[in-house]
């Protein structure tokens, strides 16, 4: 549940008066902290930029005709500010960095929290002009002399710990993305509106000169876009006249539907949009981050790691590296952990993690996905055997073989590893004999999530 002072407003005067909710700084928990004081060097672009996540945050691209309606997350990391939000499908995460050339203020408090868009915010970000200054709080003023009985304003929209799972799943999937594509602002306008309005199925879009065509299949240096209208929130930036970058994984002829990350920049800032790679999958059923779930020697480093994480804009593990006596490998591995507690992003742009913190728990998650809880089962049953480079996993009447490649790559012959060939996260049996072969038993629990059951 949001609690907020009082509700988020744009007055006459241009004060953009963001309210906090129950976050985290440098110091520990804050009631609602206070993040920054000062002016947007572009208002109209920042307005509708700002405008786009909140409308995510609203927004279902799939089974529309539910209810999603969830606070955007805002993140001071110093010298930047960032806004993020998931759509209620969980199948499209928006970022907006507000960067310090995008800035012209004080940052008070580094830290994360929840921020209040309401209804009336919304209509008055809509009639902000570029003449118009806009003064940012984020965060209300006076709290010391301040009392708050009878004055919050609670907000009861539970926080789905899927839609949290999202941000953990987005960051595992598209953090070893590469730039595939760049497009300048005239180009990247018309190709936009040149993209259907109507939902269709996965398309695969290749550079051709200037812009990106139709292609038919997937193939090298190719990207996926899979239902173009959750692009819409580009599209009223583009008359500030911004790059469009496109990033993807490497695929090859015949490479099945991937997400896609698409990066418009704007006078002093970003808007990222995050697409999965089918309009009916949402992230946070993919199973990116199952392994870093599973492991106990990562969770200790994560530990570690989090220890020296101060809502760093850049999280370098070269840095952490030395400041923790760990290998950069396992920095790596304990930063994949860190996010699947919603504790680090990724941001393309800079190649780099960038710290925050969500009041999620990935013990919780753990304990709550149904794959690692049957990983969990057959170990507690005895039913993996490793020989050579084969895993028997007994599963009741049948049995199933994982077997280890030469670059230490796993495969099975079940069903889910047949269908998906490793795009949707191991499967149990996979999650189990990396286990069994780590000598490790720190696989989670087992807990009822009736919402989990169709990740199985």
């Amino acid at each position: 549940m949001y609690g907020y002072v009082r509700a988020s407003s744009l007055g006459p005067d241009g004060l953009l008066d963001l309210q906090t909710s129950g976050g985290t700084t440098v110091a520990g928990p804050a009631a609602h902290p206070r993040f920054f004081s000062g002016f947007l060097g572009e208002a109209e672009p920042a307005a509708a930029a700002l405008l786009g996540v909140a409308n995510v945050a609203q927004a279902r691209y799939w089974r529309p005709n539910l209810a999603a309606l969830r606070d955007p997350v805002v993140t001071c990391n110093g010298d930047r500010l960032r806004f993020e939000s998931f759509s209620g499908c969980c199948g499209v995460y928006a970022r907006l960095d507000v960067l310090e050339s995008g800035l012209d203020g004080t940052a008070l408090d580094r830290g994360t929290t929840n921020v209040d868009v309401n209804n009336d915010l919304r209509l008055a970000l809509t009639r902000v002009r570029g003449g118009d200054p806009l003064r940012l709080e984020v965060g209300p003023e006076g709290l010391e002399a301040t009392t708050f009985d009878g004055t919050v304003v609670e907000r009861k929209v539970p926080l789905p710990p899927r839609w949290l799972r999202g941000f953990a799943e987005v960051q595992a999937v598209t953090s070893g993305y590469d730039l595939r594509a760049e497009l300048r602002a005239a180009d990247a306008a018309r190709f936009l509106r040149s993209l259907p309005n109507a939902p269709r199925g996965v398309q695969w879009l290749v550079p051709a000169g200037r812009t990106l065509r139709l292609a038919a299949t997937a193939g090298p240096g190719a990207v996926c876009l899979a239902g173009p209208q959750r692009l819409k929130e580009l599209l009223p930036l583009l008359r500030f006249g911004g790059a469009l970058r496109v990033y993807g994984p490497n695929l090859t002829r015949g490479s099945g539907p991937v997400a896609s990350v698409w990066q418009l920049d704007l006078p002093g800032m970003r808007l990222v949009l995050t697409l999965s790679p089918e309009i009916t999958r949402g992230f946070s059923g993919e199973g990116a981050v199952l392994s870093a779930l599973a492991g106990d020697e990562v969770i200790d480093d994560a530990e570690t790691v989090a220890a020296l994480l101060a809502f760093d804009a850049r999280v370098e593990p070269d840095r952490l590296a030395e400041e923790s006596g760990l290998p950069v490998a396992r920095v790596r591995a304990a930063l994949t952990q860190l996010g699947t507690a919603g504790r680090v992003g990724y941001d393309h742009a800079d190649a780099a993690y960038f710290h925050r913190e969500l009041p999620y728990d990935a013990e919780r998650a753990a304990k709550q996905n149904p794959r690692l809880r049957a990983a969990r089962d057959l170990l507690d049953a005895n039913a993996v055997s490793w020989d050579s480079a084969i895993a028997t996993i007994v599963v009741e009447d049948h049995v199933q073989r994982v077997r280890a490649a030469a670059d230490g790559a796993l495969s099975c012959t079940c069903q889910w590893y047949a269908k998906y060939q490793g795009g949707r996260g191991p499967c149990k049996h996979i999650l189990a004999a990396d286990a069994y072969r780590r000598g490790e038993r720190g696989l989670a629990e087992s807990a009822d999530d009736e919402e989990l059951a169709g990740t199985r």
